[in-house]
């Protein structure tokens, strides 16, 4: 039979989604999943979004502008502005997804065999993206011991080579929940324009920080214009998971312009998920504010609750919506299987994303899960309770 491509065979498998099955199987058994894998939000999408689709007054669903609509774009821009980010609707690019703005990020700043340096754990998918434009991910290591903050710049340095074209970070972190300071940031700053290097911020969780702490953005900072690249995404600010609706930005016309050429070969965005971006982005101040309340509330129950675990080390998060977990186990792949196939405390079971696919260095992670606290308080002590009680089963 013709053969796949070699591209094909390493392309991971998504830590998030490749248990699913096993999780179908549980529940046509009988057996209550409770979800803490995927972050997908609980969270009402925003109403104003929802009605602006159905009171449309389209007669032909025609295609968009390639970079979005300038409407849109503007108001985009407007956004930004009240976050004191100083960009125009020249410097965004509507794309269909952040991963579809990180793609175009890679496409256009790197070719084959190049390299990007990543702090890890990173979003699993970054290394699917970097596969399948044929970049090489060279990670730095962050750990839990220090709540996964930025690792020392010299060792960054130690792994720029001529063919490092980029630094990835994401802020607030997937899967850490880490929130990089302004210092950390400006560190990033001095070491791309000393090196030449892009940096590339995913900052889809920019709303979501704790404990009266602010997020910083890399546009934020005056001298990187050349070098700052965003991704950002309607997806987890208004609860839109599936508009799939982000935006590639950045001040440097070249980029935007080379990103513009990947955008034309898909043609445009979906136009009914623009219509609802666009109405998401007059959702009042009030929806945040509660929102990131419940989120407070939520990372504070499910964190309090693992520290009753023996055993059991958790990073704390200090911005989105996730959390690193550390386990009395060997392998968290096996853990996790094992949990949707083999365990249920009264009629439930849970369902983690084993962390290792957030790693890209071989070996690490293999006792670690991610948890998405996306789900109501008392679901997460109900899971966690299952936790407990799967581990000292798991281990006896």
């Amino acid at each position: 039979m013709p053969s796949i491509s070699e591209k094909g065979l390493r392309m991971p498998a998504s830590p998030i989604r490749k248990l699913v099955p096993y999780a179908e199987a549980a529940k046509k058994r009988g057996a209550h999943v409770i979800h803490l894998n995927i972050g997908q939000p609980d969270i009402k999408t925003p109403k104003v979004a929802l009605d602006a689709v159905k009171n449309h007054t389209i007669e032909v669903l025609a295609y968009s502008m390639t970079e979005g609509s300038e409407v849109y774009r503007q108001k985009i821009a407007a956004y930004y502005a009240k976050n004191d980010i100083n960009v125009s609707s020249d410097d965004i690019i509507v794309t269909t997804g952040g991963s579809e703005a990180l793609s175009f990020a890679m496409g256009t700043i790197m070719d084959a065999d190049d390299e990007i340096i990543i702090p890890e754990p990173f979003y699993a998918n970054y290394n699917g993206f970097a596969t399948a434009s044929g970049v090489k991910v060279v990670p730095i290591v962050s750990t839990i011991e220090n709540n996964f903050s930025l690792p020392p710049i010299a060792d960054f340095e130690k792994l720029i080579s001529p063919k490092t074209k980029a630094i990835l970070i994401c802020n607030p972190g997937n899967p850490t929940g880490y929130l990089y300071s302004k210092s950390e940031i400006q560190q990033l700053t001095d070491l791309v324009k000393k090196h030449n290097l892009f940096l590339v911020a995913d900052e889809v969780y920019r709303e979501f920080t704790y404990e009266g702490r602010e997020h910083y953005s890399i546009l934020q900072e005056i001298g990187l214009e050349e070098h700052a690249i965003v991704v950002d995404s309607v997806s987890k600010r208004y609860s839109m998971c599936g508009a799939r609706i982000g935006c590639l930005v950045s001040k440097n016309k070249e980029v935007v312009q080379t990103a513009l050429k990947f955008a034309q070969a898909r043609l445009s965005p979906p136009t009914f998920a623009q219509i609802a971006s666009e109405a998401a982005l007059e959702t009042p101040q009030e929806y945040f504010d509660d929102v990131i309340k419940e989120y407070a509330d939520r990372r504070n129950t499910l964190i309090s609750e693992l520290q009753k675990l023996d055993g059991v080390k958790v990073g704390i998060p200090q911005g989105a919506f996730y959390c690193v977990v550390e386990l009395p186990v060997s392998n968290s792949d096996d853990f996790a299987q094992w949990l949707l196939e083999k365990f249920e405390m009264d009629g439930n079971t849970v369902m983690v994303a084993p962390a290792a696919g957030f790693y890209a260095s071989k070996g690490l992670g293999g006792n670690q899960i991610r948890i998405a606290y996306v789900l109501e308080k008392e679901q997460l002590v109900k899971a966690v309770q299952i936790l407990g009680e799967a581990l000292k089963v798991y281990n006896s």
